[in-house]
């Protein structure tokens, strides 16, 4: 991963780079360089199943509007660009674009993009999960919870939720970095935490 920890979130604002990264292969490309750390365009095609000439349109596009940058070559063979995330991940907040129609009907369409991959992925492990074995199939979690909550609970419980989420992802990587790596996968950790009304 390099130096990506030390990298702040980029909190986006505008809606030219929104639109950028609102788009499902973009948001596939840029999932796929945060897991692998950094990448090229011919093996994140494989992993897309798409041409290398379309990923690496799309990378450039995210590179314009400086989601991802340059990487560091990770092999000999110097005749294709490496890639990497340019931050510690994105955020879009509420607040930065409810003003206008426009800004708040983009907002709503990068949101459900990111239910419907998050929710993808999610159903891709449903279907392979007696593959994963007993000891993952346990460990993995699905629950719902109803609360009865103000907002200004809610903000401190999801604060609070944030603060175990970095811990163990803090230590799952210092861990892996001094080799502790037997038994380590990617692990998806979605929460959603919304108001509504029966």
């Amino acid at each position: 991963m390099g130096d990506m920890a030390s990298k702040e979130n980029r909190r986006i604002t505008d809606m030219g780079t929104l639109k950028a990264i609102a788009h499902p292969l973009r948001m596939q490309l840029y999932r796929a360089l945060f897991v692998a750390g950094s990448a090229t365009a011919s093996q994140l095609a494989e992993q897309v199943d798409e041409a290398p000439s379309l990923v690496s349109y799309h990378l450039r596009k995210l590179a314009e509007h400086g989601l991802i940058e340059e990487a560091e070559p990770q092999s000999e063979d110097g005749r294709e660009r490496w890639w990497q995330p340019a931050s510690d991940g994105v955020s879009v907040r509420d607040e930065d674009f409810r003003g206008a129609p426009e800004t708040a009907a983009a907002h709503t369409a990068f949101s459900r993009l990111l239910v419907d991959q998050r929710a993808d992925l999610y159903r891709r492990y449903l279907d392979e999960r007696h593959a994963w074995g007993p000891e993952w199939s346990t460990a993995a979690s699905d629950s719902e919870s109803t609360l009865r909550l103000t907002a200004a609970e809610l903000a401190a419980l999801n604060e609070e939720l944030l603060t175990v989420v970095r811990k163990y992802d803090a230590k799952g990587r210092e861990d892996e970095a001094a080799g502790d790596t037997e038994g380590r996968e990617n692990v998806a950790l979605h929460l959603y935490g919304f108001p509504f009304r029966a």
